[in-house]
């Protein structure tokens, strides 16, 4: 049946798209880890140079900290998004197809490739989602002074 399907797909794209998370956050998180490394090896026969150089790998692990607590807050949002149920709705969760793109609405990551396929994952908060939020099959949308049509909805 093409709803199994469906929903299989879409759990497809999520988990797709938490593995893809993680290892977005699992990079922000060795590189901060790395910065705080060389921040307590690094030593220098100026004290001046060292405590600049010091500051400076600090500022670079907070950077990354932000960056790792930022990627997980959307993973726990990815996490909690439902694709157990088809939907008729452009809304969190559903995939939305025109003749241009095919749409995954989850989290900002841009495209996921699953079974030769391309998704363009998407968040709820993103201009492209604004435009096509609420619409059905068969509805348009504009975005970017183009008019798309909605192939279909799930």
């Amino acid at each position: 049946m093409k709803t199994d399907k469906n929903i299989a797909l879409k759990m497809q794209l999520k988990e797709e798209c938490i593995r893809l998370q993680k290892a977005l956050a699992d990079n922000a998180k060795a590189a901060m880890t790395n910065a705080q490394e060389t921040a307590n090896d690094e030593k220098s026969a100026m004290e001046d140079k060292f405590e600049s150089f010091r500051e400076q790998m600090q500022i670079e692990r907070d950077m990354y900290a932000k960056l790792y607590d930022e990627a997980m807050t959307t993973l726990e949002n990815l996490e909690k998004i439902n694709v157990n149920k088809i939907q008729d709705v452009a809304a969190a969760g559903s995939v939305v197809v025109t003749p241009e793109q095919k749409y995954f609405i989850s989290i900002s990551l841009g495209k996921v490739s699953l079974n030769g396929d391309t998704y363009m994952a998407i968040s709820p908060q993103s201009p492209v989602f604004q435009a096509m939020s609420g619409k059905k099959k068969g509805g348009t949308f504009t975005f970017r002074d183009k008019k798309l049509e909605i192939v279909e909805v799930f």
